[in-house]
Formats: structure tokens, sequence, C-alpha cells
């Protein structure tokens, strides 16, 4: 039987998370915390904020309140802030196996997700809506990784849809 597309679409970004992070283990060790003037300033605080993000939704995902789940992001981050790169490998496949199993008992009902915003309001999504969003929001912050690297003259890695499909059909 095939994934539901919304699983789908979390193993994509769960390979394209872990693919960058196996890259960034293959850098020298001081690269990861190094300070760089870019969006953010240094690799491991886009490491963090993409971890943070996610862990955010999956609070939303299970039913916190948005007030919990930055509650316990706040506390979070710090804590996150101070890893290296292969704490964050062990943190993040951890992550990912728990939310595997949130999205495993809940994608086939795709409940509503409840979004209270203090400057945009309240919003409604499906889970899907809301892994769309964790999705396109690593998207875009692994493509700051890249740019970063290359600041750094070092190289980035392929970790586009189709690279998962190919690397998922072998």
């Amino acid at each position: 039987m095939e994934n539901h597309p919304t699983l789908e679409m979390y193993d994509y970004n769960v390979w394209a998370n872990l693919t960058i992070i196996r890259r960034l283990k293959e850098l020298p060790k001081d690269i990861y915390h190094k300070d760089i003037q870019s969006g953010f300033s240094s690799v491991a605080k886009v490491v963090t904020h993409i971890y943070v993000v996610e862990n955010i939704w999956f609070d939303l995902i299970e039913g916190r309140t948005r007030n919990e789940a930055i509650a316990s992001a706040a506390q979070l981050e710090p804590l996150l802030a101070i890893k290296d790169i292969e704490e964050m490998d062990v943190l993040y496949r951890e992550l990912t196996s728990k939310n595997k199993m949130v999205l495993a008992s809940q994608i086939d009902k795709d409940p509503t997700v409840v979004l209270d915003h203090p400057t945009m309001g309240s919003l409604e999504t499906s889970i899907s809506g809301a892994i769309f969003h964790i999705v396109n929001h690593g998207s875009y912050h692994r493509g700051n990784i890249g740019t970063m690297l290359r600041q750094m003259d070092h190289t980035s890695v392929l970790q586009d849809y189709v690279a998962y499909l190919y690397n998922e059909s072998k």
C-alpha cells in the first residue's frame, strides 16, 4: 500500500533534513557554530530553528495551544543552541520518530488544527496543511544553510524532492 501523500511529504522532509545534517557532519567541526553574516548568525541557529518550529507544529497537531507550544519552544531553544551537530542528529531522529507515530495515528482522520496567532488571528487548517508548512519551512531554511556553507567556501548537498524520489526508488 502506498504512503498517504502527507506522510510521503513528511518522509521527504525528514530525508532532506537528515541529508543536510549528514553533510554538516562531514565538515570541520567549527563550521557548525561559526559566526557569519547571513539571515542567521550560524548554521547551528538555523538547524535549531528548523527543529524548534517542527516541534511547535507537532505540539499543535497533538492539541496543545499556541501558548503552550511557544512556551515549550522557549525552554527548548537555549538547550539546543549549545548542542553540536552529532547531538542534533540524534535529537532530530528521536523527534521525527515521535512525529511519525503521531501522524500515523491521525492522518486518516486529518483533523483540524487550530492556530491562534497574536497578530494574524485564528485559523483552522488540516494536519496535511500543517505538514505542507513544515516541509516548505524546512526547504526554505535548508536553502539558508546551503548559502551559508557557500559563504564559508564549502558545498552543500542536493536535497530536492526529486533527489528524494530517486533515493527512495533504489
